[in-house]
């Protein structure tokens, strides 16, 4: 039912949790192929996903164009992105088969579903990141990438799929899908805690509503990260 896209660039330390995390699927069948398109990692990436049994796809360091690649490999209805370093929870696999059955069947007006964020880290500061992300979510229906994306293969190619944008190809996307059309799900997806601590939380924070500001603005993304 499900091709899972990861794109990947030397993350050789998080994506055995992130692959793990979904063998439960793979055993119910839900999940029937990942795809890991590696963007010229130097490290046991590669490796990783040989052992994994996952399928490898080499593409340009260009975020927007190895999800796009991920994608056009993938044989199943039911596309599920995921970045290298996002863990699900246990049991996403339940409440993601219910969402797709309820599209399926027409009985549901969502086209695509997201995951809650969350950080694998204790403390204020991420709970406050968590928090502002909830805020997002609620005021402007725009899930990001590390809260996965769960969306329809026709509906994806139907809104021309990822545009080959090295950042905010994450947005791009969400925002022609529309904020009425993305059900949060309850299940987290976890990041890893290792980039938010070499930033700073409140850093990353500002980063991401930079980004997005510059994004509405409609300032070219190459300038936008300058």
């Amino acid at each position: 039912m499900i091709s899972v896209v990861i794109p990947a660039m030397n993350a050789e330390e998080e994506l055995p949790a992130t692959l793990t995390a979904l063998v439960p699927a793979a055993l119910e069948g839900i999940v029937r192929e990942v795809i890991v398109v590696d963007g010229g990692s130097t490290d046991r990436t590669r490796e990783i996903v040989d052992h994994a049994g996952a399928e490898l796809i080499i593409a340009p360091p260009n975020r927007g164009a190895q999800l796009r690649a991920g994608a056009a490999a993938a044989r199943h209805p039911w596309l599920l992105f995921l970045n290298a370093d996002t863990v699900l929870d246990i049991g996403w696999e339940r409440e993601a088969d219910a969402f797709m059955q309820r599209v399926d069947r027409g009985a549901s007006r969502s086209a695509a579903a997201a995951f809650r964020f969350a950080v694998d880290d204790e403390g204020f500061a991420p709970r406050t990141l968590e928090a502002i992300v909830r805020m997002r979510c609620a005021l402007f229906g725009l899930p990001y990438g590390d809260q996965g994306l769960l969306i329809p293969r026709r509906r994806y190619d139907e809104l021309g799929g990822h545009r080959p944008l090295p950042m905010m190809e994450d947005i791009d996307l969400a925002r022609r899908l529309g904020k009425r059309h993305v059900k949060l799900l309850s299940s987290r997806a976890v990041s890893n805690a290792a980039r938010y601590r070499q930033d700073g939380y409140l850093r990353s924070a500002l980063g991401n509503v930079g980004q997005r500001i510059l994004y509405s603005l409609h300032i070219p993304t190459a300038r936008a990260r300058t």
